[in-house]
Order: structure tokens, then sequence, then C-alpha cells
């Protein structure tokens, strides 16, 4: 997500807003190691990895301008093996500008883009972990500890523009994503990924005014592509704004399906109400050629907001179906509670599925930004009915990631994981809940005797996806 300019004047702040740096959004001071982690429940021992998330932690923020869109990349990960919580850890991503903030020598590799923050996902691919973020900058490769190795587009010489949320395909276990350089603001990328890691195919699609695409989606078939009315913003680069994209009414809002192996043209677009998405859940392909696909979509996007999302945006989990004649997008509201951060059983990532799992906010962000608790919405689409886990009055939850018992179990015969932060101690906890019994109580709860700071995404990463 990160797009810093290098402005020093401060743009207008927007009260309206919760501050970023404060409550659950405020930086911890430095990187932590802790092997002191009190485990409540049972852990499985079938959770032999490491889960990780990814969230902006600034070094040296400048309060009357930041984004919380732009802040330095921390990367924060907890060690299980055997039954056992061995190792929390922290560590910033390897940027240039965090690197000399903290002394250390520049990681080696190729850079590209207006800047190099790192600090939106971080996931596995080719037998490594991964940090990405979009808009124009390279990837950087962390270890199993999360310290920094170097920038690079996975395994290709090329400097590839990258995205936040590349799609691993279950089938062939490519990486399909949708990017954008801000830079050069008339096109996107499709490009692909192999399982080697390297980029196998680049499809570039013309576009106007710079759309700020976070994410897509795959079918069996097609990329889902996202050209809504969210685009880079001279009048913001002229303000000074830290990051420069705006709600656009004259941006056409439209979804494309680009066939996997076809290029621009063979493109089919539809129209859509204008509005704004930065997560779709999943998507599939409809016998008679249309298309599903699931989002949390938001009314407006960066409209009045200068610091970060707006929090009062009516985000609600919609399902959209792309007709097959190429007609209008028709939406439907499957839930309108305010949330975010959908997630699903990604071994169905493609196809049909049943659960969706996305995290409550808004609610527990008040103008003060210290309301109560907030909880974790489970959406049934086969019933089309909606259950939320709560984690309790002072427990803000993160993105949560399931992950199956074995490999060809059912659609919920598995866990969720994810950060929860504990306002009453002031500390976080990872919470593993069994997907098969999701209102009741988490079959484990680990203690972590620090914060962690409100983020962006994650993943488990098991022992078994990375290189011995």
């Amino acid at each position: 997500m990160s797009l810093t300019l290098p402005w020093t004047a401060s743009p207008p702040v927007d009260a309206t807003q919760p501050s970023f740096l404060d409550d659950v959004f405020a930086p911890v001071p430095g990187e932590s190691d802790t092997t002191a982690l009190r485990v409540e429940g049972t852990l499985p021992e079938a959770l032999s990895g490491l889960y990780a998330r990814i969230g902006p932690n600034p070094i040296k923020p400048q309060p009357s301008r930041y984004h919380w869109f732009t802040g330095d990349g921390m990367v924060h990960g907890l060690r299980l093996h055997g039954g056992r919580a061995e190792w929390y850890r922290s560590r910033y991503v390897g940027s240039n500008s965090a690197h000399k903030a903290l002394g250390r020598p520049l990681l080696p590799g190729p850079r590209h883009g207006p800047g190099d923050v790192v600090n939106t996902n971080v996931y596995a691919h080719a037998g490594r972990v991964w940090a990405s973020v979009e808009a124009g900058m390279l990837p950087v490769q962390l270890d199993a500890r999360l310290d920094s190795v170097r920038h690079g587009t996975f395994d290709s010489p090329r400097k590839q523009p990258f995205t936040a949320h590349p799609h691993r395909d279950p089938h062939t276990g490519e990486l399909h994503a949708i990017c954008y350089d801000a830079m050069k603001r008339n096109r996107l990328q499709y490009v692909r990924v192999s399982p080697q890691g390297e980029v196998s195919r680049v499809v570039d699609i013309p576009v106007q005014h710079g759309p700020m695409v976070h994410d897509c989606a795959i079918t069996r078939r097609f990329v889902v592509v996202l050209d809504l009315p969210v685009t880079f913003s001279f009048k913001r680069l002229l303000t000074l704004a830290p990051f420069p994209y705006a709600w656009n009414d004259r941006h056409a809002a439209r979804v494309g399906l680009l066939p996997k192996d076809g290029g621009a043209a063979d493109i089919r677009w539809h129209e859509v109400d204008p509005c704004y998405v930065f997560h779709p859940c999943n998507a599939f392909d409809l016998p008679d050629g249309g298309v599903v696909m699931d989002v949390v979509a938001h009314r407006r996007m960066f409209d009045r907001s200068r610091s970060g999302p707006e929090m009062d945006s009516g985000a609600r989990f919609e399902r959209w179906t792309l007709p097959a004649d190429g007609g209008r997008v028709v939406r439907e509201v499957l839930h309108d509670a305010p949330q975010e951060f959908p997630r699903l059983d990604e071994r169905l990532s493609g196809e049909p599925y049943r659960y969706a799992y996305a995290v409550g906010i808004g609610a527990g962000l008040g103008d003060d930004g210290r309301r109560g608790g907030l909880p974790l919405f489970r959406h049934d689409l086969q019933t089309r009915s909606t259950v939320q886990h709560d984690f309790g009055p002072h427990a803000v939850p993160g993105e949560f990631v399931f992950v199956p018992r074995r490999p060809q179990g059912a659609e919920d015969d598995g866990w969720l994981i994810g950060f929860v932060h504990n306002r009453q101690s002031g500390c976080a906890e990872c919470h593993i809940l069994n997907a098969d019994d999701f209102t009741g109580p988490p079959q484990a709860v680990v203690h972590i005797p620090m914060r962690i700071p409100a983020g962006f995404h994650g993943n488990w990463i098991a022992d078994t996806d990375l290189r011995p």
C-alpha cells in the first residue's frame, strides 16, 4: 500500500478520522524477540510453522502528515512446533529508509518504483518467504526468522512491479496478480509467476487516470480486474498529501474478465455502480460463462480522509454476478455489517465454496478510537446465514486465516489463526479457533507479552512450504 513522496509541508488533518498513530494503530518502539509465551488451552501438534503478519510501523512518523498506508513495514511472526509456542519475533522489512534509520547496510537486489517501503502482505512462494506491496515496488525475500534477505521479483531477473495480493492457483501452484506502477498511470499489468518463482507471463492492460488496484480474484478461466474510481490525484499531489490517491467521480467503474492465456483485447468489461473494493474474497465460473465474485464493497474511499481509509465507508459483504453477455454487474448484499479482510479456505480459490470469514470494523474504532471489541464473522454462502465469534469486550482482532487440518479435509475441518489486540492488557494474543466450532471457545490462545499494532495481511507458513 505504500507510496511515499518526498514532501515536507503538512496537509490538512482530518479530524473525523481516528489517529493512525494512536490506540491499536500506535507503532511499537522497535523490534522484539521473546520465548516467554504463555499458552491457554492446547496448541495443535499438527501446526508446525510460522504465523506471520505485516503492517506499518513508522520509525520517525510526522503526525501531521502521516498516512497509515505509508509507514515502514514491520513483520510479526509466531513460531509453533510440536504443540509448543517456540518464539515471537518482529522485524522491520529491509527498505532503504528503514535500514538507514537503523544504521544497517542496505539490502542487495534491484529497486523499482517511487520508494521501497514494503508493508502489506507476507506469504510463502517458491520455497521462500516474501513480503510485498503495490504501486511498483519489488517484493523482499525474508528468511525463516523474518530477517530481510534481498529485494527482487522472486527469481526473475526483471524489475517487474508486483502487488500485495497475488492469488495462488491451487491446481497449478502459479501466482496470478494484477499490478500497477504509480509512475505509469495509463496501464495495469497481469503478471503470472511460476511455482519455481519465475515471471512467466505479463500482459499490459490499458486504463485511464491511474487507478489504485489493491487486489484481484481468479477463477478456473479468468483473472478478475477491478478498475474502480480511486485514482492518482494531481490535486492531492499539489497539496502535498503523502498518499496521492483519491475518489474520482469522473472515473467509470468497471470489472474485467481476462482469460488467463488471453491478451488485453480479450478482456470482457462489465460496468458496475461506483464503489471501491480493497479485497475480493473469492470468485468462480458459472456454467453459462458468467462469473460470481464475493467482495467487501465500500460506498466511497479516500474521499475525505488524508490519513487512512474512511471508517464510515459503509463496507459490506456483497456477491457480484458478472453476466455471460457482458451486462452490468448485479450486486447482492450478503451481510451489511461493517467488515473487511475477507478470507476463505484457499484450497478452493477460484472454485465454488461455502464459507467466508471477515473481521468486523468501525464499531470498535469510534471517534475516540477506544470503543469495545470487534467480532469475526463466518458467512455460510450455502444457507445465506452469518454467525460471529466474539473475542470479548476489550479485544480487537486483525485478519484471520484458515489452515486445514488435513489436505483432503472438509472446508471447515481446520483452524482459524490470527492476532488479537487486548485493550485491557495492552498486549497481543494469537487465537487459534476450531473452524467447525466457530462460536465456541478457542482451542488455544498464545499470550504475547507486547503489543502488535493493527496491521494488514498475513498467512500461515508451514515448514513444508519452505526449502530445507
